[in-house]
């Protein structure tokens, strides 16, 4: 299992700049960027098992960069990133999906969104603790048995 410690310390820079160029950050809509520090450490907790494709696409865009794309001016990155869209197959699009998933689950682009920070069930209502009054009818049903397929 691949995890933040198999990204290198480069490949960590240029993941927080892709990150940016994927999701800049938005004063008029109260958001941060993609490249943010918290959103970037839930990224690299989470790499799991797309750490391993997710740094391929970082070596892809450096290589095609010629140097790490952290170091590049804003021209340059956009360079690489419009050449690195149409040839990144799997890995490019491991790296936006993981870069978007983190982005999106963040508390302040939730609330950006009008979304509220819990579950959407059961939508304001207050269950007191132990009530399993709403199961009742499953209960009554009785159990019934099918033939897996």
């Amino acid at each position: 299992m691949t995890d933040q410690l198999s990204l290198s310390p480069r490949q960590r820079d240029d993941l927080r700049t892709v990150a940016g160029m994927i999701v800049p950050a938005s004063a008029e809509y109260g958001v941060p960027g993609a490249d943010d520090p918290t959103i970037q450490a839930d990224i690299l907790a989470t790499l799991g098992r797309d750490g391993k494709l997710v740094a391929t696409a970082l070596d892809h865009l450096a290589r095609l960069a010629g140097r790490p794309l952290a170091e590049l001016d804003a021209k340059g990155r956009d360079a690489a990133a419009q050449e690195f869209r149409g040839a990144g197959g799997a890995p490019a699009a491991t790296l936006v999906r993981v870069v978007l998933q983190c982005y999106y689950r963040d508390d302040r682009v939730l609330r950006s969104l009008g979304l509220e920070l819990r579950a959407p069930f059961p939508k304001g209502h207050v269950l007191p603790d132990g009530d399993w009054s709403l199961l009742d009818p499953v209960k009554a049903r009785g159990g019934s048995l099918r033939r897996a397929p």
